[in-house]
């Protein structure tokens, strides 16, 4: 696995500087004081002043960033060194206290030694892990009994697509070897001048819910939402504030869904 872990992490690397020009992650309205977090989110987590956060995957930290201005005490862990600098970076900048961790995720246990009221993750995250038993064992070890774990992510059915023509391309069941792609671009700016490999599995929402079963974690909300809280998927529309849908899609479609459980 190491050789997909190292590509993936230059892979990411490489996104960086273009996603903090991108349109799409509005680096002036963040800087600002605007939310980088999405409505839906926003309701899962719920009240996270005074609660110790720990963000897995949390790329140059926006979203890691949004809990400290809101109070949380915030850590990030992601396994690009080049967005893990970045985010301390706009930690300094923005005088906040938030903390950031470079490592694989399958490794923080030998890089954070604490425990944490809410763990969470969102948003293209798992697709880039082989497996989720091991996922959601560290989910389980990071948290306080009592604690939440707090996943939103793009629909498995999302993942099935190729987004350009909207046809089914992918399997719903991981298949246990990854996918291979020589992408050009990224999903932030399609038209940037980055083009290389990326390795990605899909995870069936049985396989997801299986996983936290699994490490002793108990299921409080589940819930599919009918639109994407981001313009990443090509011609999409804007119905509302932050929620957009593929015009190729005229039927009710899940493009993204929200897990929370806690730990007994």
């Amino acid at each position: 696995m190491q050789e997909y872990y190292d590509n993936n992490k230059a892979l990411w690397n490489a996104k960086v500087p273009i996603h903090l020009d991108a349109e799409l992650y509005n680096m002036e309205a963040f800087m600002a004081g605007e939310s980088s977090l999405d409505k839906a989110t926003l309701k899962h987590l719920g009240d996270v002043s005074g609660k110790k956060v720990l963000h897995l995957q949390c790329h140059f930290g926006q979203d890691t960033l949004s809990l400290a201005r809101m109070g949380a005490k915030a850590t990030g862990l992601d396994i690009s060194d080049v967005a893990v600098d970045k985010a301390r970076e706009l930690n300094d900048t923005l005088g906040l206290d938030a903390r950031f961790v470079c490592c694989n995720i399958f490794d923080a246990k030998d890089h954070i030694d604490e425990k944490f009221d809410i763990v969470f993750a969102s948003f293209g995250t798992i697709i880039w892990l082989p497996e989720l038993d091991a996922w959601a064992d560290i989910v389980q070890h990071f948290l306080k009994p009592g604690g939440r774990f707090v996943f939103l992510d793009f629909h498995p059915v999302m993942d099935m697509l190729n987004w350009d023509t909207c046809a089914f391309e992918y399997h719903y069941f991981n298949k246990q070897e990854p996918y291979m792609e020589i992408t050009q671009g990224t999903y932030a700016d399609a038209n940037a001048d980055i083009k290389m490999k990326e390795y990605f599995w899909n995870h069936s929402l049985m396989e997801v819910i299986q996983a936290l079963q699994k490490a002793n974690l108990k299921m409080e909300t589940m819930k599919e939402y009918d639109y994407s809280p981001y313009d990443i998927f090509g011609e999409m529309i804007k119905r509302s504030d932050r929620e957009y849908t593929m015009k190729r899609m005229p039927v009710a479609f899940p493009y993204f869904y929200a897990l929370v459980y806690s730990k007994g």
